[in-house]
């Protein structure tokens, strides 16, 4: 099941160049965007004497789940992989049901030490409880479908961390009469192409846009390949009128999309209001394909409501922040009838003599 490093240098022959460009500018754009994030340590002297720090490890062993039961996904290797580069983490496994060249060459190029082709359930069980042939992480990341959420929330929940509950794709687009419906349509069927599962949400305050994108995507429709994923996903979508622009920020917080496109007048004002997404993207020429590509942001993201608790995917989702503290005799002494007093009051006596017996 392993990919052999001969195989991963047979793919890198088999990818265009320009393939190959396109790739290297879309990993130098997340490096950047992610080497911006880094949260220093600090250090505070909360009492005099009384020394506490915080400080950045990285996560030692890291799965990475790269989806491909429709698509090669290999953007999804950059998103998920570079971040943990970047993080320090030692050894990144892939797991993934892609064959795509593209897909081995772009984990090479991303600093991935072993791939693995298991695809869907199978593949957070191995990374989450270790096989013979695949070693157990410390952490899995990456999106997938609702079983491989639904797996990651089982192992999420006893034997290793997950980064969020990231399935089936989905966007909403809050639009007036400021968007252009064409644009409109094609984020909306963008996301549709995913799979069947996915959902697309419109939110707009114009009928005029409301029959203006139906048409479009009638004709749109035409030109597209995955038209069965398409419609099995259009039948789980919507287009909704609203009453006021007021609506459009409270309808974005009531759903907490993974992807929000606001394309209204003054979407800045909009967007100040939104505490519940993914990410976001502003104006008429912010396609949502941006974010999952090459822009800078990370497209791993919560789905299904997840957003009003997670954020997406960041350098920081591979690094633990731990404390660090040092108290000297001096410290302890000032702050001793604190900790003596508080321990008391729970009736925790050892606690108390853990100090007490230090200052006699």
């Amino acid at each position: 099941m392993q990919v052999s490093s001969d195989e991963i240098a047979a793919a890198a022959r088999k990818v265009p160049a320009a393939l190959k460009k396109s790739i290297a500018q879309a990993i130098a754009n997340v490096e950047k965007f992610h080497a911006a994030q880094t949260v220093k340590d600090i250090t505070v002297e909360t009492t005099e004497g009384v020394i506490c720090k915080q400080i950045s490890v990285p996560i030692e062993k890291v799965g990475l789940y790269i989806p491909g039961g429709t698509a090669p996904l290999f953007s999804t290797v950059i998103m998920l992989a570079v971040p943990a580069r970047l993080a320090g983490c030692k050894e990144i496994v892939m797991c993934t049901p892609a064959t795509s060249p593209v897909v081995y060459y772009t984990a090479s190029k991303c600093g991935v030490t072993k791939i693995y082709r298991i695809g869907g359930v199978a593949a957070i069980g191995a990374m989450a409880f270790g096989t013979a042939t695949v070693p157990r992480v410390d952490k899995i990341f990456g999106p997938g479908n609702s079983y491989v959420t639904a797996a990651k929330q089982i192992v999420g929940g006893a034997v290793c961390a997950i980064d969020m509950p990231a399935g089936p794709s989905e966007v909403m687009i809050l639009a007036d009469d400021y968007a252009k419906a064409e644009y409109v349509c094609a984020d909306f069927m963008s996301q549709l192409e995913h799979g069947p599962d996915s959902q697309a949400i419109l939110i707009t305050t114009s009928p005029a846009m409301a029959s203006a994108v139906a048409l479009q995507f009638v004709k749109q429709l035409r030109t597209l390949e995955r038209k069965s994923y398409i419609l099995s996903s259009a039948a789980k979508s919507k287009i909704i009128i609203c009453r006021s622009r007021k609506e459009l920020w409270e309808m974005a917080n009531m759903y907490a999309p993974e992807h929000l496109i606001i394309c209204t007048h003054n979407y800045a004002d909009i967007c100040s209001h939104i505490v519940n997404a993914g990410s976001i993207f502003l104006g008429n020429y912010t396609p949502e394909s941006a974010g999952d590509y090459a822009s800078g942001t990370n497209h791993t993201l919560p789905t299904g409501g997840w957003a009003r608790g997670y954020n997406g995917v960041n350098l920081n989702s591979f690094i633990k922040r731990i404390t660090v503290q040092e108290i000297t005799r001096t410290g302890l002494r000032r702050l001793s009838g604190t900790i003596t007093a508080m321990a008391s009051a729970e009736g925790l006596d050892a606690h108390k003599n853990a100090v007490d017996i230090r200052l006699k």
